[in-house]
């Protein structure tokens, strides 16, 4: 009887053992960025970030950069979030911002958008 629960017990260990190390590969998947949306115009500093929920991501990675991430002058801001919206204030100028998504085995590529706040 003792034989038979300890091969149980190692069966239930591989089975859930096998279900904690799996982690969906998303690295071939993109993120959708919503707002704001490439080349548009705010005149508004007070900025929100959105983009759609990519299933089996854990978190996603947000970057800005003023004027852009080849020339940037300034990373604005650098952040890991688990949600799909990001509120900031940022001053007249020109930006870019990234987004990719984040698991514990995986990431995505960039998503980038250009963009300008101004009076």
């Amino acid at each position: 009887m003792k034989l038979y629960i300890k091969a149980l017990f190692v069966v239930f260990c591989m089975i859930s053992c096998d279900d904690i190390i799996e982690v969906e590969d998303i690295s071939n998947k993109e993120v959708i960025a919503l707002a704001p949306s490439n080349d548009v115009v705010l005149k508004a500093t007070e900025v929100i970030f959105t983009w759609e929920v990519l299933e089996d991501a854990e978190t996603y990675h947000l970057q800005i950069a003023t004027p852009t991430f080849e020339n940037a002058q300034q990373i604005v801001k650098d952040s890991i979030l688990v949600g799909t919206s990001f509120l900031t204030t940022l001053d007249f100028k020109d930006y870019q911002w990234r987004i990719r998504a984040e698991n514990s085995g995986y990431i995505t590529s960039y998503t980038q958008q250009s963009f300008r706040v101004e009076e």
